[in-house]
């Protein structure tokens, strides 16, 4: 054997067997190893994008309607391009939110799937992932907008007795919209809910129902700023007829970037790249070993009532019977209660224990939440392909005095479903459509006068790797 054969060989088989030894070091992180290895973690200024403006994070169609807490589109291209060599990949999302992964997806022409439980969710995330021919858009907005010019100069419904559109307001929830809106706002928003409905192309009457869905918040006394049920009284709101045509120009602004964009295998065939579903995060819409790469930001611990927050949607589409039902089913969500599911993290359960002390009930809402994240995660291994990684864009917060370590809960609970922790991101948020702030008595979001706790300052990608 010659010496350079020989080196060759020892080197070989030293590189194999650290290899060996890295991945079972990887694969049996105890829970003390995980808080260590997020304690030594510094925050990397490449992944916190703070050169970016509002237009570049709300390019194409990422401003159509508004979302709190999203991600940022760069976020997910970063990924996407450190993961992704294929020219024919699948992009999951469980959490699909506002859809910011599967338009990203989408724009690359690759497959894009995902749920979420919320019906608005679920449809901003198909309008916003569904390119429009521009000239058929300009044609169709024109025609809405024509059909709608009465209500420009109105002040009282009493100005156009002679139109004959019966206004559509849902009477299951007159109550609720009631209490949010003045009755010549509620008149005018059902004259142009009914004229959108009168479309017969789908595609484009889901177009027009994000915008209606989007300008709802302007149109009504919800105080304007908060990301709460509050109302304003002192709020005067918009004219419903101005808006919707001021924000069907932005969307269309939008729409005629992204058209250019998305390859034209997928314009031709959107229906064969896009994979969308109103249901459980614990059921995806695909086969085993089908999927790539998962990018998703699920909900934090009672963070945000999501069913509250798109109430006024709700409402006015009509998307839920009984509101007080459809917020149960929802992770995250203080509505939701745990079943007789063992919680398998330690770090989660130690956690509940101090939580025990301060608030049963709070305490409950953690172990439920990390419980169903746990059959999240195990979801996402059966979908995705060996050597495909899930990427949970998660942060750690603080409620009534005890600090919820998300990130380290899910890096560790990724362990059970089968991953390798891959690898950790710690990224500043620079801007993000959330409060800063809460307060530690009550663990509720707070203005930054009044509160004393930092509630988002940095977060966490928790990368996992499927063999």
């Amino acid at each position: 054997m010659t010496p350079s054969r020989k080196i060759k060989e020892t080197a070989t088989k030293y590189a194999t067997k650290n290899y060996n030894l890295n991945k079972i070091q990887l694969k049996s992180k105890s829970p003390e190893e995980i808080l260590n290895l997020f304690k030594k973690k510094s925050i990397d200024k490449d992944w916190t994008f703070a050169e970016y403006k509002p237009s570049d994070t709300g390019k194409w169609t990422h401003s159509y309607h508004r979302y709190p807490a999203k991600f940022i589109p760069q976020l997910v291209e970063k990924l996407i391009d450190e993961y992704i060599t294929s020219e024919d990949a699948h992009i999951n999302d469980p959490f699909m939110g506002c859809g910011t992964t599967i338009v990203t997806a989408i724009s690359r022409g690759f497959k894009g799937s995902g749920t979420d439980i919320n019906k608005i969710s679920a449809l901003i995330t198909k309008v916003k992932s569904t390119p429009i021919e521009p000239s058929y858009l300009d044609e169709k907005i024109k025609s809405l907008l024509g059909k709608l010019q009465f209500l420009a100069d109105s002040q009282t419904q009493n100005l156009f007795p002679n139109v004959n559109i019966e206004p559509l307001i849902p009477q299951k929830h007159i109550e609720r919209i009631n209490y949010w809106f003045s009755e010549q706002s509620k008149y005018e928003l059902g004259i142009i809910l009914r004229t959108i409905y009168d479309e017969e192309d789908e595609t484009i009457r889901d177009f027009f129902l994000i915008a209606f869905s989007h300008i709802l918040k302007n149109c009504s006394i919800w105080l304007q700023a908060s990301t709460k049920p509050t109302r304003d009284f002192k709020k005067k709101p918009t004219k419903p007829y101005i808006i919707l045509r001021r924000h069907l120009k932005k969307m269309q602004r939008g729409n005629n970037s992204f058209y250019q964009i998305v390859p034209l295998k997928v314009k031709n065939n959107i229906e064969n790249y896009l994979n969308i579903k109103i249901q459980d995060a614990k059921n995806q819409p695909t086969s085993d070993n089908e999927v790539d790469l998962i990018i998703s930001s699920s909900p934090y611990v009672t963070s945000y009532e999501y069913a509250d927050l798109h109430q006024l949607s709700t409402i006015w589409l009509d998307f839920a019977d009984n509101l007080t039902e459809y917020r149960k089913e929802f992770i995250g969500s203080a509505h939701k209660y745990s079943n007789n599911k063992k919680l398998k993290s330690k770090i989660a359960q130690k956690i509940v224990n101090k939580m025990q002390e301060k608030n049963k009930k709070m305490a409950n809402e953690i172990r439920t939440f990390f419980i169903d994240m746990q059959e999240v995660f195990d979801e996402s291994y059966r979908i995705l392909k060996s050597g495909g990684r899930c990427c949970y864009v998660i942060g750690d917060t603080c409620l009534k005095g005890v600090n919820i370590l998300n990130a380290k809960v899910f890096a560790e609970s990724l362990q059970y479903s089968g991953f390798i922790i891959d690898r950790i991101i710690k990224r500043k948020i620079p801007s993000k459509i959330l409060p800063q702030k809460r307060d530690l008595e009550t663990g509720r979001f707070a203005s930054n006068h009044h509160a004393n706790s930092e509630a988002y300052p940095i977060e966490y990608i928790v990368i996992g790797l499927k063999e």
